[in-house]
């Protein structure tokens, strides 16, 4: 499908009005951001009976997930709202001068506090037409950080895209945001460029390793590099022991099926390595419960990438299929459980491990519960892993390297459905981000996009209102090292 592409002269223009802006959005307090997130907030929620049809037709996605999604999108960014109220994002270390100082020498005044990056370029993804795409987290963030917002649409929701970014302009305007604040770019050349520009100070993907890995490339071979963080890819291995296995079987078999088939595969936290005992029947309940029907993926890119995918794990000669539902003359995809052995795994990780975006998984037999280890130690960077066990398992080495491999551990529950809390960690080792200590979901999202500044010596009218005496927006003070001390 074609669609506008941005020019060359429209893009000076977005990346010239986004750098003012981002001056003047940077300068604003806490508060005001806040209260201008809370009303895009609020626009999205009034525009969803034209939002919603606009992403069913595009993403080929139920009106029921969808909903969800929005409602998500929308509460994540009044999440953010409360964040800047709350203040303890800003990270304000007060150190007052001290002649004592035991190091030997006159400590002088200091205090650090986080500021804006700068514009940041977002890249949407595909799979979450709100969630991760125009009004995503990304663009939450990276407004409540203070930085102004190039948000470079994805292919596969055009529409949507332009239709959420009039919501989002509009909701700015209305709250007396500064113009140029939130803008989109339409072609991959406008978002690479704006990608390269001197004026953008950081970047945000979520998609391929491949696209990934091309753009992080970029920003890294700038004269002056920015950070860029990427979401890219994860199997998200879900390791079950032999106690578990024989006392929770159908209802692990049942839990995994759900998760595998939840937005057809479409999520990058879909479990797509599950190991097994070998005598387990487990696999029996997975050959005799019926796979979802298959439906259409969100388009023909991903259809082609999930097909070839699917078709290189077939071939390979370790690899038998336990349960199948055929695609249709239609286009629609084959939904798949494959099953293979651990000795075949771990002779050839680089291709049973490699991430199939759609509806099929991976199961892998194992015959003693030390390979389970042997298979951590092999694994690539992973947004999550897994655990199924008992209390009284032996898993403590295990969860120890998986905790190495992983950004995100979980114990006897799914990885599918990513909750955006305070706590939440959605990011891991290599590639599955670019960057392990970020993530890009969770209140903590806000620090990819702020930087450190420290202050000696200057007086309180010259200093940030986050870090004077008199602490007018009220944030948390670590005074001395202690949080709220003297």
């Amino acid at each position: 499908m074609a669609f506008p592409q941005t020019t060359a002269v429209e893009l000076e223009k977005i990346l010239a009005s986004s750098a003012a802006a981002s001056d003047a959005w940077g300068a604003t307090s806490p508060s005001a951001r806040a209260k201008a997130l809370t009303a895009i907030a609020d626009a999205l929620d009034e525009a969803a009976p034209d939002l919603i049809p606009t992403a069913q037709r595009e993403t080929h996605l139920a009106e029921a997930r969808l909903q969800s999604e929005l409602k998500r999108t929308t509460f994540q960014l009044r999440l953010f709202a409360e964040v800047l109220d709350e203040g303890s994002y800003l990270d304000s270390r007060i150190d007052p001068a001290d002649a004592q100082w035991p190091m030997g020498a006159l400590r002088p005044d200091l205090r650090r506090v986080l500021i804006p990056l700068g514009p940041v370029v977002v890249f949407a993804a595909s799979n979450f037409p709100f969630a991760f795409s125009t009004a995503g987290g990304d663009t939450a963030s990276a407004l409540a950080a203070g930085c102004s917002v190039v948000l470079k649409v994805h292919s596969g929701h055009p529409d949507l895209s332009e239709a959420t970014g009039r919501v989002i302009t509009g909701a700015l305007a209305a709250a007396g945001a500064p113009s140029g604040l939130f803008s989109l770019v339409f072609g991959t050349d406008a978002g690479r460029i704006a990608l390269t520009d001197a004026r953008v100070k950081a970047g945000s993907f979520t998609g391929s390793i491949s696209a990934g890995r091309t753009l992080l490339d970029l920003a890294n071979s700038r004269p002056e590099p920015i950070p860029f963080f990427a979401e890219m890819g994860s199997v998200n291995p879900v390791f079950v022991t032999r106690s578990a296995a024989a006392n929770r079987g159908e209802e692990i078999a049942q839990g995994f099926i759900g998760s595998v088939a939840s937005s057809a595969g479409q999520l990058c936290t879909k479990p797509g390595v599950l190991l097994v005992p070998e005598e387990s029947d487990i696999l029996a309940h997975l050959s005799s419960q019926s796979l979802p029907a298959p439906g259409p993926l969100l388009n023909e890119r991903i259809l082609t990438g999930f097909m070839e995918s699917l078709k290189q794990m077939t071939a390979h000669p370790g690899v038998k299929v336990l349960a199948e539902t055929a695609g249709t003359a239609d286009q629609l995809p084959t939904s798949a459980i494959l099953v293979t052995t651990v000795e075949d795994l771990l002779q050839d990780p680089d291709t049973l491990l490699a991430e199939c975006f759609g509806p099929a998984s991976l199961v892998v037999t194992y015959q003693d519960e030390a390979q389970l280890t042997a298979v951590a130690r092999v694994l690539e960077g992973q947004l999550t892993a897994t655990v199924h066990g008992e209390a009284d398992d032996d898993v403590q080495d295990l969860v120890q390297l998986l905790a190495k491999r992983a950004g995100r551990l979980l114990w006897n529950q799914w990885p599918t459905g990513v909750s955006v809390t305070y706590a939440q960690q959605h990011g891991g080792p290599y590639p599955a981000t670019s960057a392990s200590h970020s993530t890009s979901v969770g209140t903590a999202a806000i620090t990819r996009f702020l930087r450190p500044v420290a202050y000696q010596g200057f007086p309180q009218n010259l200093l940030p209102d986050a870090i004077r005496d008199e602490n007018p927006l009220g944030v948390p003070h670590r005074i001395n090292g202690r949080l709220g001390g003297e």
